[in-house]
């Protein structure tokens, strides 16, 4: 007969073993039998890239950095899925084109069985970031240190109180009259 604490020891291997398992089980049950098709993905994404670059062009160049323009107001577009609906997605009465053209992608990378966002999808949004967004850039902002006598200031006010706060607990703690 085992002694009590030994079956304790084997308590972590048990757990493990039930743990591997119980993975392997759950991954099995929930892989997908489908792999991706990014010949199919890729033959769809540009008609998402078609219907934004339509909108695009329904909005002033000039103000293709500006996104409540393309985001938020305005005429929107209809994602080929969509087309034999006629339907626009509104909201709120605004349609949201960029919006519009996610889902686009992440539709057409879900009906050929792929995940979304994956590196394919992200080049091919990558590339429409650079067709119509490479030109909206902020300035770069040239950050300096501030003059010495500022730099010196700042940095010896939270050392100085640093000191003092660890001056004032170390003789507090020496003074037990203080304490009661």
């Amino acid at each position: 007969m085992e002694a009590p604490g030994c079956r304790w020891r084997q308590l972590p291997v048990l757990l493990l073993w039930v743990n591997g398992l119980m993975t392997l089980g759950f991954a099995g049950a929930c892989q997908q039998t489908n792999l991706c098709n990014e010949s199919l993905m890729l033959e769809k994404l540009p008609a998402c890239g078609k219907s934004f670059e339509e909108m695009m062009k329904k909005v002033d160049s000039k103000k293709w950095c500006n996104l409540t323009e393309f985001i938020i107001t305005g005429v929107g577009f209809i994602c080929p899925m969509y087309l034999l609906s006629w339907t626009p997605f509104l909201v709120s009465g605004n349609l949201r084109y960029y919006d519009n053209f996610t889902q686009c992608t992440e539709r057409e990378a879900n009906n050929a069985s792929c995940f979304w966002p994956n590196p394919l999808a992200e080049g091919f949004i990558t590339g429409i970031h650079k067709q119509f967004f490479s030109n909206c850039t902020s300035e770069k902002v040239h950050w300096e240190d501030p003059p010495d006598e500022i730099l010196i200031t700042l940095i010896l006010i939270p050392v100085m109180l640093t000191c003092a706060m660890i001056t004032l607990v170390v003789w507090c703690s020496k003074r037990s009259d203080i304490l009661v």
